[in-house]
């Protein structure tokens, strides 16, 4: 087949134009799949490669004295799993989720977690330069938000998903029987 833009030379000198081998055009190609959705009209968005499944309509469980992030306890294809508020766990605003739960985000992995959303997109594609850190460095700090991305006008907050239940449950400290 026929590339026409073969055919086009650099008009940069050799010395000057990136390898395929450079870490800054690794980083710059690098794409990532994320899956948006949306909580209390606030936009989040994970990786694709953190995400098992998603489902609808599902009944939930309320737990006992959980945190205010905690939604409850739904069973998605036989599995048992915590369902967090990306929202709540974010900002500590509370919403009361009426049953059954719009969409559950299924993540990977042993915690057995899932994401509460009002509605799913589907997915799209991003450039790594594309996210904006919170703190405007490229580490990566202690929070489930690793930064913004804007994608069709609208912002979106990354979440990294392995990071959410520990910053759900952190402020809540479990009292001790003492004998």
């Amino acid at each position: 087949m026929f590339d026409p833009l073969s055919m086009i030379e650099p008009t940069m000198p050799e010395a000057s134009v990136a390898g395929p081998d450079d870490p800054a055009t690794e980083a710059a190609a690098q794409l990532h799949d994320l899956l948006p959705f949306t909580v209390g009209g606030q936009t989040f968005a994970v990786f694709t490669d953190q995400v098992d499944a998603t489902a609808e309509a599902r009944p939930f469980a309320r737990l006992p004295r959980a945190p205010a992030a905690v939604v409850g306890v739904v069973c998605v294809r036989g599995r048992m799993l915590t369902v967090l508020d990306a929202a709540a766990v974010l900002s500590s605003s509370n919403k009361a989720w009426a049953p059954p739960l719009p969409y559950v985000l299924v993540l990977h992995g042993d915690d057995q977690l899932g994401l509460v959303a009002e509605s799913c997109r589907d997915t799209i594609t991003i450039s790594a330069q594309d996210i904006e850190r919170p703190d405007g460095s490229a580490e990566s700090n202690d929070g489930p938000a690793l930064g913004t991305v804007t994608y069709a006008g609208e912002t979106m907050v990354i979440l990294d998903a392995s990071r959410l239940f520990r910053r759900a449950v952190q402020r809540r400290e479990r009292r001790r029987r003492r004998f």
